[in-house]
């Protein structure tokens, strides 16, 4: 026991000191928003470095009922393919897009607005569930504890709803403050799984007994065992949401460069190249995403190896995979049970925080669709930390909702989490593939180019049909009938009063109340007299669709303000350059009204640096 608790207290001790503390000369700086490298790999990373704890059990699921699971490594296979092309995918985005919005404004750049527009609702949806499936995972693992993987729902929801008030909590404090705690639960979770990891190894050699396992009564056909293998892979694909995410939110990311290629540009000029990948915010970002190439394939090949081997599955014995295996491994250790209890306990709070990464993209999504016009322009407050709060309670609200609809069963929330991350990706692929084609000259290096994003396109695609068809029986038709109610309330809400901006209330939106300068700012405003146009041209296609039934109605908005080309709006050869929407500003003076101005919502009380 002596010794579990002293490697405890080592371990807590260095994940402590590694994690990133908020300087004093940098407060105003980071409150604003501004995180460097440790802070984006916690608070962007967490919720894929967290799908350890169900991935894994959620792909063996679907195989180990039909004994299939000595087939297992095809699915990993299969994972750590995917993890790599849509990881490079994306960090090869972060140099094209390097202002934020992530697939919405690669498709509202080279696709189209409507595109964006649908892009835009379903990521809304995506972080949503992750905040759903992130805090019910960690009701799994804090059951595990108990051995009442399978008790009340009731009891699942509450605590699960506990969780997500956590997060929410943590994250209206600020960014600063929830990084460094998400980054030293991370710490203390790499080095417990490395422990884990030598005691599982151990416990292989003392041939320590597997757990029961009762093998299926019949055996599946070659189509059915073919159906499952999908079903298994697409379900360890969960927690790409990460990519889109650290895309999005690079707007919230500090333009430097991290201590790593400070030191490789003045010692190791030679590697100029990679240095300069990895510099500024968007090397931050590359950084992060880095992580993701080989993380989802490894863990999961870990996990796969060993459940395989002591017969580990979700529920067997009243726990978790992850549970079995953490409580085979470290019983191999003198007073182990204190490291299993801890990892337990550490695996719900790093689920709950897996949230924080979804509360984050909420803010950098939704005052961005407040912009456009596609949410009530109330939702926009930003208080003294640069936190968005009311697109988080407004999320955290939803997800407790949804959890209750669910009656807390991981499971059943399952299907509709991870699907819709892969039509971004696949976005942003056909994105990037014409972008090179438009901005690379005619040669190999265009070629090869066009055609990575393309097949990242096509492999996305794929796996969003793919995600739907292996979760099937489970839901996975629902998420059909979802996805076309957002797209159709989309568009309604767009085209309805709620949507209408003119160029006053956008740059009110942007620069006074999300207090957003700069180009992130510029593309913003472009983006939102982009859509204005396309609420435009459905307002004046369902017109004419009504008159050829004889309804006459006219068009009761003027043209909207031409949003231009995107480059001349980001002013890519003068940044100081004021907003796009200054030239009409100063044209178009206020005019009086009687009873004084209209009342607008503040951009409230407590004011933070702009970005």
């Amino acid at each position: 026991m002596i010794f579990s608790i002293a490697l405890l207290i080592v371990i807590v001790f260095i994940a402590f000191k590694a994690a990133p503390v908020e300087k004093k000369e940098n407060a105003l700086l980071h409150g604003a928003g501004q995180i460097g490298l440790l802070a984006a790999l916690a608070l962007f990373g967490v919720d894929y470095f967290t799908s350890y704890f169900y991935a894994t059990g959620e792909m063996m699921s679907a195989l180990h009922p039909y004994n299939l699971q000595k087939y297992a490594f095809i699915a990993v296979i299969i994972i750590a393919v995917a993890n790599a092309v849509f990881g490079f995918l994306y960090m090869y985005s972060l140099g094209v897009f390097n202002e934020g919005g992530g697939s919405y404004t690669a498709s509202m750049r080279y696709l189209a607005p409507g595109l964006s527009l649908v892009v835009a609702v379903v990521l809304i949806q995506d972080y949503v569930f992750t905040i759903v499936v992130s805090t019910l995972s960690g009701v799994d693992q804090v059951l595990s504890l108990t051995n009442s993987y399978n008790t009340l729902w009731v009891y699942r929801f509450l605590i699960g709803a506990g969780l997500a008030a956590i997060t929410w909590w943590l994250t209206i404090r600020g960014r600063g403050e929830s990084a460094r705690i998400t980054f030293t639960m991370l710490g203390i979770f790499l080095l417990l799984t490395l422990v884990m990891a030598v005691g599982l190894f151990m416990a292989k050699s003392r041939a320590v007994t597997a757990l029961p396992y009762t093998a299926p009564a019949t055996a599946p056909t070659i189509w059915q065992a073919m159906y499952h293998m999908l079903t298994a892979s697409m379900k360890g694909l969960v927690a790409l949401s990460g990519l889109e995410a650290m895309s999005n939110g690079i707007q919230f990311v500090i333009n430097d460069d991290f201590a790593l290629v400070k030191w490789g540009k003045k010692h190791m000029p030679r590697l100029a190249g990679i240095w300069n990948y990895y510099s500024g915010k968007s090397g931050i970002g590359r950084m992060v995403q880095t992580s993701f190439l080989f993380y989802g394939g490894i863990t999961t090949a870990f996990l796969t190896y060993f459940a395989i081997h002591f017969n580990a599955f979700d529920g067997t014995a009243g726990r978790s995979l992850v549970g079995n295996l953490s409580f085979v491994g470290f019983t191999q250790l003198p007073g182990g049970n204190i490291l299993y209890w801890t990892y337990q306990i550490l695996a719900v709070a790093m689920l709950a925080a897996a949230s924080m990464t979804a509360f984050q993209d909420l803010q950098a999504t939704a005052w961005r669709d407040v912009a456009i016009g596609e949410i009530p322009e109330i939702v926009v407050y930003r208080n003294r930390k640069g936190t968005f709060t009311r697109s988080v309670t407004a999320g955290f609200i939803v997800a407790v909702l949804i959890q209750l609809a669910v009656r807390g069963d991981t499971s059943v929330a399952i299907p509709f989490y991870g699907i819709g991350v892969f039509m971004p990706i696949m976005v942003m692929g056909f994105a990037i593939r014409k972008h090179i084609l438009k901005t690379y000259p005619k040669g190999a290096k265009r070629s090869w180019g066009a055609f990575g994003a393309g097949f990242a396109a096509i492999l996305s695609g794929i796996v969003f049909v793919g995600q739907i068809v292996g979760k099937w029986t489970e839901g996975g038709w629902v998420v059909l009938i979802s996805f076309s109610i957002l797209i159709i309330a989309a568009n309604l809400l767009l085209i309805s009063p709620i949507g209408y901006r003119e160029p006053n209330q956008i740059y009110r939106i942007v620069r006074e109340k999300a207090r957003v300068q700069g180009a992130m700012a510029s593309i913003v405003e472009w983006q939102s007299l982009k859509m204005q146009e396309y609420r435009y041209n459905v307002i004046v296609w369902i017109v004419r669709l009504l008159e050829l039934f004889g309804v006459r109605r006219p068009v009761r908005y003027e043209a909207p303000t031409p949003a231009g080309d995107y480059d001349h709006a980001l002013h890519v050869d003068h940044p100081e350059a004021p907003s796009l929407l200054q030239q009409y500003l100063d044209s178009k003076p206020k005019q009086p009204k009687l009873g004084g101005t209209p009342k607008q919502t503040s951009p409230g009380e407590e004011e933070g640096n702009k970005e």
